[in-house]
């Protein structure tokens, strides 16, 4: 069976922004590349740079961030080396994004159904009246009930669910062939999150679009990705598909976000555990491994030098000095407690 083709491939991307106090690195050399149709979700604790990366790969760094290496393709062309012009011709187009909060990131003096509508009129060409007929349409692709009325309502007199609703319409507008997914539940409620989340599933696999997810809920990730790749402080410390990465996290930092899950298919004792302490900001990072300062079985050369994201067996990849021979750590350490098996997607 022909293996899917690789729709973007992120290689080394660095994001920096330059304060009073020097450069600060915000992406620090991440790769990582989503084939066609499957789903990749970031996750991380706030601060490990998610959103950052979302934004570098859709060239949306402002002043005084600047993406300052590494390689962004996208079918195969760099769209670090495309002009701001052919960039504007590519988001919402080719790639698009749903942003966290749908209230500030909706025209509030525009109706919901211009909004949609002025999509199809800058990327296809459409007059004002097709483009709204498609809006429409859109509206009812995405499930929101009296679709008419709703066209000429405005973001205010929607609610929450409604409003992330016409956000997914409007990124998937002109039929991207990649979305990006930056923590697109997170106002809403428990019910509505889990509507959100089935829609983009569904969408996705009638569309036949990748997605790049950004979110900090495990839960999520299990549910809905093929891959997972685990932020910490700017680098990735994990990448793996979706079941090893479940069924056998290796880094430590992916260990303690697990143990800190309710599980409901073994009984739970006392309370969740915590990883301790905070994710270090970027102006203030660690000499070593980030996450020495919080890990549990840190030793000398995790405290002085970065380790590599290494490939194991399983083809995962993991940014531990456990897994290499230069540990010098205890010997028989054991990162992984027995977990059983989490739910995860269907392959």
């Amino acid at each position: 069976m022909e293996s899917p083709k690789t729709i973007i491939k992120v290689d080394n991307l660095q994001t920096s922004f330059y304060t009073d106090k020097g450069e600060v690195k915000a992406v620090d050399g991440v790769s990582f590349e989503i084939p066609s149709g499957k789903t990749l979700g970031i996750v991380g604790e706030s601060g490990s740079g998610k959103s950052i990366t979302s934004l570098s790969v859709m060239r949306l760094i402002q002043d005084p961030g600047k993406i300052k290496g590494g390689q962004i393709l996208f079918n195969g062309e760099n769209l670090l080396d495309k002009s701001e012009a052919q960039m504007r011709r590519i988001r919402g187009n080719q790639i698009s994004m749903i942003f966290q909060e749908p209230m500030t990131s909706l025209n509030p003096v525009f109706t919901v159904g211009d909004q949609i509508a002025e999509a199809y009129m800058i990327h296809e060409g459409k007059s004002k009246k097709e483009a709204l007929r498609k809006a429409l349409d859109m509206l009812k692709l995405v499930g929101i009930p009296s679709p008419e009325q709703r066209l000429k309502q405005y973001p205010h007199e929607l609610s929450g669910g409604m409003r992330q609703r016409v956000m997914i319409a409007i990124a998937l507008a002109c039929n991207p062939e990649l979305l990006i997914a930056d923590e697109p539940t997170t106002a809403l409620d428990v019910t509505i999150q889990a509507q959100i989340l089935r829609l983009i599933n569904n969408l996705q696999e009638e569309l036949g679009m990748s997605v790049m997810l950004i979110t900090h809920d495990l839960g999520v990730v299990a549910e809905t990705c093929d891959y997972v790749a685990v932020m910490y402080a700017g680098k990735v410390v994990e990448y793996a598909d979706v079941e090893t990465l479940f069924e056998s996290p290796k880094h430590p930092y992916t260990v303690g976000l697990l143990k800190s899950l309710p599980r409901h298919d073994i009984d739970q004792e006392g309370e969740l555990e915590v990883i301790k302490g905070m994710v270090p900001t970027p102006d203030n990072l660690p000499k070593g491994c980030r996450f020495a300062p919080r890990c549990p079985f840190a030793s000398d050369i995790c405290a002085d030098r970065l380790p590599e994201l290494d490939e194991l067996e399983d083809n995962s990849q993991v940014r531990c000095w456990i897994y290499t021979d230069e540990w010098d750590g205890k010997s028989g350490v054991s990162v992984k407690d027995d977990y059983g098996t989490f739910a995860s997607k269907e392959s």
